[in-house]
């Protein structure tokens, strides 16, 4: 599996880095995840408790990317900025399974938005990349598929699907359960975060999750590709 990402995309501000993990475990979650998870929700709940996230520099980051794609704000709250309110609605979050909740809290930590994908699941390489209107689109948690909308930067694979929609909507397809061994996740900024926190981040997630979840993990640069540009 390659990973591409189209020189306009990059263009509005979209910073992006991939990380992979391999052969994974993730039936189960341990006691140490479980302990260590406990201690910095609490730290984070505190931290963001009364954050305003329109003056935050990285969260509203995201919305102007948003903005320049043609995207409405009211209803396309940004990944992490999503993550940080149910965090202080509901003073803790859910665990789904192990992987997930991971870079979940990683996420929240670094505010950047982060996503997790089933490399099994996925056809062919991945690009990143303004929709056409023409890609499937299965969002997570819907009854059927959609079309994509036009002129969104999207996570597209080459069966022409939706991977992730911006960085707030995954899908059905790719998503990550107990069962998956291989997972690629995306790890994507703005123009108020540095090259060196995504590779922070990155690197954090490929650390924790083959701490807690064995297996082997690596950072990923995708290939900056033109629209004309034939992938190799």
């Amino acid at each position: 599996m390659k990973f591409y990402v189209e020189d306009k995309v990059l263009d509005i501000g979209v910073k992006i880095v991939f990380a992979a993990v391999y052969d994974i475990d993730n039936h189960a979650v341990s006691d140490e995840w479980r302990s260590y998870r406990e201690v910095k929700l609490k730290e984070l709940l505190e931290e963001y408790r009364n954050i305003d996230v329109h003056s935050d520099p990285v969260l509203e980051g995201f919305n102007i990317l948003h903005d320049k794609s043609g995207v409405k704000r009211r209803k396309n709250v940004p990944a992490s900025e999503n993550l940080i309110k149910l965090l202080v609605k509901h003073e803790g979050m859910p665990l789904i399974n192990q992987a997930v909740d991971i870079y979940n809290i990683i996420s929240i930590e670094s505010k950047l938005a982060l996503g997790a994908h089933d490399m099994d699941k996925t056809d062919g390489n991945v690009t990143l990349r303004f929709t056409n209107g023409s890609e499937k689109f299965w969002p997570i948690g819907q009854a059927e598929p959609v079309i994509s909308n036009a002129h969104e930067y999207s996570y597209c694979d080459d069966a022409n699907e939706v991977l992730c929609r911006l960085e707030i909507r995954q899908v059905e397809k790719t998503k990550v359960t107990e069962e998956a061994r291989n997972i690629f996740y995306i790890v994507q900024g703005n123009d108020q975060t540095s090259d060196e926190l995504l590779h922070e981040t990155a690197k954090k997630i490929v650390e924790q999750t083959t701490g807690y979840c064995g297996g082997t993990g690596e950072i990923i640069i995708p290939k900056v590709i033109t629209v004309t540009e034939e992938k190799k």
